[in-house]
């Protein structure tokens, strides 16, 4: 039995101006459904009531939300305190109606708008089918289902400063280390969140790379670098640079998977930053058969469709060739960017050797003719010629901090949205020639069972064979339902990752404000060593020689 005292719920004040507004209160902690033994149970409901239940129950929990049985209450025409006598006999939990309560509820009102004053001893003493509230047809009651503000799950709450707190990881590399035949490159991947460091191969990076794409198929998994270039075609030069050109690769791809909004909180990440035995890659494995993918663990992958808006299609073609827009002007400024952080660093080594051949030239002991020793003063010019070249180095040095600023603040940047754009690009590729395409080849291997399905049914066949194709044609049904499901929470996760994109569209403000920093405090450094060194020359050689006088 229950405690009626403390699980019923309660009618509130009405507030004055509302239309029959009832406002419910739990004043229980914990409800069952078992409360309800001995007066309804769901075999010997109606089928409307179920009907009811199905057009207005929340669509990713089994229950009905209080306040949209408040709307289904002012369909009733029952008078106020009617309803409230309803309130006193109908139990909720956290703002929820169960199935059984809700169907007790239905009764109650059936009996009230046949005159009966409602009460539980109706349902008990009432041995035939329960009465049919007047309520409408339930197809029209659709429309009262509301779902609370935290399940608008299709919408990412997401901007680009919270994405960027979720972790920070940097990617270094260690010395290298022989192996048996060849030596290999190890990373040191250490997380911000996790406040811990993992030691990594590229074969890591690898195995984890292909169990996210596994597991998160519908989503956009950035790609991996190249594992090597050609070997005989690069130069120890260039294969330093290609390694550290890796190295920022893999951090920029760590860096986007753990700031996703759904990959940050998966397994497979937390284990890729944290798992510090011997074997990461079985671990990874093994972590991703415990889960599978994401449409067998999202609560609500078989119901995406009721989540996509209408004209998903046309959003979709519209935002996909927005953002392939913004993904050609991306990669034009980063190809601009690049080649202002090549000029730096030529600049720098243009400046360090134009100060090497003022010291060499300074250098020259040799003797001056004497048509030119009596009047030049080439000799004495000469020795101060020696001194200028540490200005010149000093000045070398500033244009490369200037070139790795450039590399690391503003190409970098770009770089990182790229790899996300590029991503993006692949998940639409994905969309339309996995998904799309193997629904389509499901559908024509079934019409091709139909039809031989109609065949056997005219000509004679033998009966084992003719159930053998019927079973097929079932198993082919499941197959296509399944992959329409897959369908629809491909688009759901592609409208998704497209929100992400827009999201990250303000780290263009990022990208600009490193560019503009950087070439004020370049040229801010520059200037101050060549206003260090225009006075140096007129003491070395008298005279202002050319030079104008400070503004």
């Amino acid at each position: 039995m229950r405690n009626t005292k403390s699980n019923k719920m309660k009618r509130a004040q009405m507030k004055p101006g509302n239309k029959q507004e009832i406002t419910w209160r739990c004043s229980c902690a914990h409800m069952t459904d078992c409360t309800m033994a001995g007066e309804i149970n769901e075999g010997s409901v109606p089928a409307y009531y179920r009907e009811v239940y199905e057009a207005i129950c929340c669509r990713t929990d089994d229950r009905v939300q209080v306040e949209v049985f408040q709307r289904l209450l002012q369909r009733t025409d029952l008078s106020k305190a009617v309803l409230g006598q309803i309130a006193e006999h109908v139990d909720s939990t956290d703002g929820f109606l169960s199935k059984l309560s809700f169907y007790k509820a239905l009764a109650l009102i059936a009996f009230a708008q046949k005159g009966k004053q409602p009460s539980p001893k109706l349902l008990e003493n009432c041995i035939q089918e329960f009465p049919k509230p007047q309520l409408g047809e339930p197809r029209d009651l659709s429309a009262l289902r509301m779902q609370p503000a935290q399940e608008d799950v299709l919408t990412l709450s997401q901007t680009l400063d919270k994405l960027l707190a979720r972790d920070t990881v940097q990617v270094e590399l260690i010395p290298e280390k022989k192996g048996l035949f060849l030596k290999h490159v190890e990373y040191q991947v250490t997380s911000q969140r996790y406040k811990i460091s993992v030691y990594r191969r590229y074969s890591d990076f690898d195995v984890f790379h292909e169990v996210l794409l596994q597991r998160f198929a519908y989503r956009v998994v950035p790609a991996l670098p190249p594992k090597r270039m050609l070997k005989g075609v690069l130069t120890s030069v260039s294969e330093r640079e290609f390694i550290e050109g890796r190295r920022r690769a893999l951090g920029r791809f760590i860096n986007l998977v753990s700031r996703h909004p759904f990959f940050s909180e998966d397994e497979l990440v937390k284990t890729f930053l944290t798992f510090s035995g011997s074997d990461v890659q079985t671990k990874l494995r093994d972590t991703y058969k415990k889960t599978g993918d994401e449409f067998m663990t999202n609560r609500i992958a078989t119901l995406a469709k009721e989540y996509l808006p209408a004209d998903i299609q046309a959003q979709f073609s519209t935002s996909r060739e927005l953002i392939r827009n913004i993904h050609n002007s991306f990669n034009k400024l980063r190809d601009r960017a690049e080649k202002m952080a090549e000029r730096s660093k030529e600049n720098a080594t243009d400046l360090l050797m134009f100060g090497r051949e003022l010291s060499s030239l300074g250098s020259d002991s040799s003797s001056l003719p004497s048509l030119a020793s009596s009047q030049s003063t080439w000799g004495a010019l000469r020795q101060s010629l020696k001194s200028l070249s540490v200005e010149f180095a000093v000045l070398s040095d500033k244009a490369a901090q200037q070139g790795r600023r450039e590399e690391d603040d503003v190409v970098e940047k770009l770089n990182v949205f790229l790899d996300l754009l590029q991503s993006y690009r692949d998940l639409c590729e994905r969309h339309e020639k996995g998904v799309l395409h193997e629904h389509q080849r499901a559908l024509h291997k079934y019409g091709m069972m139909k039809r031989q399905m109609m065949t056997a049914t005219v000509q004679p066949k033998e009966q084992a064979s003719v159930e053998q194709l019927e079973s097929r044609i079932v198993q082919q049904e499941n197959a296509i339902q399944t992959m329409e499901l897959r369908n629809y929470f491909s688009l759901f996760c592609l409208h998704q990752e497209t929100q992400l994109i827009f999201i990250y569209l303000p780290i263009t403000s990022h990208i600009l404000g490193a560019f503009v920093n950087s070439q004020v405090q370049g040229h801010r450094e520059m200037g101050e060593v060549w206003n260090e060194l225009q006075p140096k020359l007129g003491c070395l050689f008298g005279g202002n020689n050319g030079l104008k006088p400070p503004m």
